[in-house]
């Protein structure tokens, strides 16, 4: 390359082993960023290539490590906490450049009605909660510009929220016309898409046909869909062709969203899962799923309520509380599901003296009497306790994670181990998804550079992110350096904010933010537009 063809705005990586995010290894090479995209990727190394670092403003020695395209978390939920903690330490320290949010059926925005961010958002963002609309939450978002990009979805239970409320029924033809209408002004405003959360309220009121409807909606704007589905343990294959019959109906592109065989007694359907799944990608339908490395799933303590007394969400939930019959009937009937409390792991708590529960198994923490336990729980915390449930089994996450059509999701939200997010007590994929995720593949005999293609090329072609999960030129320059046996998840469910090792540098639109282990401060992400 000759010194004319640089400019003084050029940041050079070389000496690497470069990963180039299509399933091939370049070998030893440079990558050269000219602003905020890759001007060229070269063959061997500096001195080979005749460049001389002087023609750069900044020069990265990859020495040693793999250079890759930064990764993508198909299935976040960091959309209010970018707007608290932008530098996204947990998703930055494993590599990860653009996030895919709104998941699961809720998402930051649009917020009219009755709707309500979950709980969580809702205690940390305080008086920072200032958007109604998709619109708004976007020029916030850039106005505190994060480091990671992210790609933003409606959520379902936000739209029916904002419309119908949190009544347990069916919307009216009205209702679900005005759902659409506030859906497309939403992708209009740069939604990328609608997801579903199928077991959460309101959505579980919701019958196909009204998913449908929205669907098809998104599907003439050519967005997207993901879900989490109605069932993943006990109903699970009839949840599955529910998203089977949308994708062909409508011609929407579909996500399962974290697929897993939930439940000891379900973990034998894991052969006519994968079939109907794969059988249905093999057949031409735009399907595929996404998985976190790990067997405990992670949400909200109140869905073991029983189904009628989570109608209505939160508040409604602490009124019950309040009159004594009704509790006493909830305690009751917590005792008698048949559940077993050894799987269920108590998570982030708020109130002083429920924070020595985390990290504990309800068995041993309720001491003969679940359901008060519980029910005492909640309520001092207003029903925001998470928590982390054991139903699942090794052997079904590493045949789930061996399929192509598998991509990485942490189902987190950021988190940093400082400030209001460093009180939480969050799952450890929230720190650990990536560098997890490809432990398992490699030692599911997955090469190198296929686990970096399903963790970067694969999530970015599904969802049409343009210019970005390869190393090419013209390219958003997106780009991760790390070192392969170092790329280890050190959080645990014991001590969860704890960041991974082995990230040399991650670079966002051609800013460097983290480098040798420290963060510069500086921050490239942006919202990504469908289309753009």
């Amino acid at each position: 390359m000759s010194a004319a063809a640089l400019s003084k705005t050029m940041k050079l990586i070389k000496n690497g082993t470069v990963i180039d995010g299509t399933g091939g290894d370049v070998g030893i090479g440079c990558v050269v960023v000219d602003g905020e995209r890759i001007s060229a990727v070269l063959q061997g190394t500096a001195a080979e290539n005749g460049i001389d670092d002087g023609f750069f403003d900044e020069t990265f020695d990859a020495s040693g490590a793999l250079v890759t395209p930064g990764f993508i978390d198909a299935h976040a939920h960091s959309d209010a906490y970018l707007i608290i903690e932008p530098s996204a330490p947990s998703k930055i320290t494993q590599g990860v450049t653009t996030e895919i949010n709104g998941q699961c059926g809720g998402s930051a925005a649009p917020r009219y009605g009755e709707a309500r961010l979950s709980s969580d958002w809702a205690a940390i963002l305080g008086d920072r909660l200032c958007w109604r609309s998709l619109a708004q939450y976007r020029e916030e978002l850039e106005r505190v510009r994060p480091a990671v990009n992210t790609v933003q979805f409606i959520g379902h239970n936000t739209l029916r929220a904002s419309v119908v409320g949190y009544a347990g029924r069916e919307a009216s033809d009205e209702e679900l016309s005005s759902m659409v209408k506030l859906l497309e002004r939403s992708l209009d405003e740069g939604g990328f898409g609608l997801t579903t959360g199928l077991i959460y309220q309101p959505g579980k009121y919701s019958v196909p046909s009204e998913v449908e409807t929205l669907a098809a909606a998104a599907a003439a704007k050519g967005a997207f869909y993901a879900t989490h589905m109605r069932s993943e343990g006990d109903e699970i294959e009839s949840a599955i062709d529910e998203v089977i019959a949308l994708a062909e109906k409508t011609g929407i592109r579909a996500e399962i969203s974290h697929l897993k065989t939930s439940g000891r007694r379900n973990w034998g359907k894991i052969d006519a899962v994968i079939g109907k799944v794969g059988g249905a990608v093999a057949r031409g339908v735009l399907l595929g799923a996404d998985r976190y490395p790990f067997c405990a799933a992670g949400t909200d303590l109140d869905v073991v309520l029983p189904d009628w007394a989570q109608e209505g969400a939160a508040p409604a939930e602490m009124a019950r509380f309040a009159d004594p019959a009704v509790r006493r009937r909830i305690i009751s009937e917590i005792n008698a599901s048949g559940r077993d409390w050894s799987t269920v792991m108590i998570g982030g708590t708020w109130h002083r003296e429920n924070r020595r529960f985390s990290g504990g198994y309800v068995s041993d923490l309720a001491e003969g009497d679940v359901g008060t336990f519980i029910v005492d729980v909640l309520e001092r915390d207003g029903c925001k306790t998470g928590a982390f449930f054991f139903v699942m089994t090794e052997e079904n996450l590493s045949r789930i994670l061996a399929e192509p059509w598998v991509v990485p999701g942490s189902d987190a939200s950021l988190r940093a181990p400082w400030g209001p997010l460093g009180a939480d007590h969050p799952h450890p994929r929230a720190y650990s998804t990536m560098p997890e995720f490809f432990r398992r593949l490699r030692a599911g005999g997955v090469s190198r550079a296929e686990a970096v293609r399903r963790m970067t090329a694969v999530p970015a072609e599904r969802f049409g992110i343009r210019g970005r999960g390869v190393l090419e030129k013209g390219a958003y320059a997106d780009v991760a350096v790390w070192d392969e046996d170092g790329f280890c998840g050190l959080a645990t469910y014991d001590e969860p904010h704890r960041f991974a090792s082995g990230m040399r540098l991650v670079a966002v639109n051609g800013i460097i933010t983290f480098k040798d282990g420290e963060f510069t401060g500086v921050r490239g992400g942006r919202f990504i537009e469908r289309n753009g």
